[in-house]
């Protein structure tokens, strides 16, 4: 099996006796980064709790480098996690912050420690201040130092960037990808922010009702999603998915995909604009064709709601689903 994180036929039930994860096979080598996307209530969450020891698995098995971890509690665990909102202790300074797992633990040479690790995340003159008096970005540093200090194989991270604002976010993104491949981490990201997996993420794991639906790297799973789901789910826009026929379309049986790049609008009378997307960069032109919504990248915003345009879609750039 070798070195690395891997989860075996991972399943894990309610008392209700509904599934939250079932027959999940996903491994993560050493200095890796796994990103994990899915709708609201897929088994994201879920995974995490296992990986990190806050449920047990009802199924299965979680592996560490040849280790099954069946049993080990998580302050026992070589896996570090940094929660939604960052979960800090508002009463204590950052350094305290920072220090705390390894003060429970009464483990030595803390002050040396935290002080390395904030050095590394420039956070080393804001040790004495309080959560409040820090900014969202600080706050996420303190965060990623406290995970950091344990030294752990595996780190796993819930929506770690949800609570900054954009800016931040995107300079976040960055920071984290660099932290997380660092001496041969391995790393696991849950986030609903699609744009986060497919920067962040070696590969995108798409979760959907407690199983996984495809895994891949960024460009395999936007250019070979491996299910109607995983093609309307990455990518910005998603992809249509639509039923033939259709004008315009090449017919065939069940869904079609078609991604907004590969629409050519022009000429003609076979669907009607229905909103007009300008992004500066480009624009998105939202489509009634024969009553199905369809978008398309446009290069001019010359279109106007209620224009009648033609529309053709190259026959090898169709996504076919059963």
């Amino acid at each position: 099996m070798g070195e690395g994180l891997h989860l075996e036929n991972l399943g894990l039930r309610f008392d209700d006796g509904s599934w939250a994860l079932q027959e999940l096979d996903l491994a993560i080598e050493p200095g890796e980064v796994v990103a994990v996307v899915g709708p609201s209530g897929a088994g994201k969450s879920s995974l995490l709790r296992l990986v990190c020891g806050l449920a047990e698995p009802t199924t299965g098995r979680v592996m560490l480098d040849d280790t099954d971890l069946a049993g080990v509690p998580a302050e026992r665990r070589p896996v570090a996690m940094v929660f939604q909102g960052f979960a800090l202790f508002p009463h204590l300074t950052a350094g305290d912050n920072v220090a705390f797992g390894l003060r429970v633990r009464r483990e030595p040479d803390i002050r040396s420690r935290v002080v390395e690790v904030a050095r590394a995340l420039g956070i080393e003159t804001l040790l004495d201040r309080r959560p409040l008096q820090l900014s969202g970005g600080e706050r996420q540093r303190v965060a990623l130092a406290r995970a950091l200090v344990r030294s752990p194989r595996v780190f796993c991270l819930d929506e770690p960037l949800s609570s900054l604002d954009p800016v931040l976010r995107a300079e976040a993104r960055y920071l984290l990808g660099d932290i997380l491949r660092s001496d041969g981490r391995c790393g696991i990201v849950v986030t609903h922010d699609q744009a986060e997996a497919m920067t962040m993420g070696d590969r995108v794991a798409i979760v959907n009702d407690g199983r996984l639906e495809q895994v891949g790297t960024p460009r395999e799973v936007y250019t070979r999603p491996a299910s109607p789901l995983v093609g309307s789910f990455i990518g910005n826009p998603p992809m249509t998915l639509l039923r033939p026929p259709v004008p315009g379309v090449p017919h065939g049986d069940g869904l079609v995909g078609v991604r907004a790049e590969h629409v050519r609008v022009g000429d003609g009378d076979d669907a009607t604009v229905t909103a007009v997307e300008d992004f500066g960069h480009e624009v998105h032109l939202v489509l009634d064709l024969a009553g199905q919504r369809l978008v398309a990248r446009a290069p001019t915003t010359s279109y106007l709601p209620g224009d009648r345009v033609g529309v053709r879609v190259e026959p090898t750039a169709l996504h076919r689903f059963p």
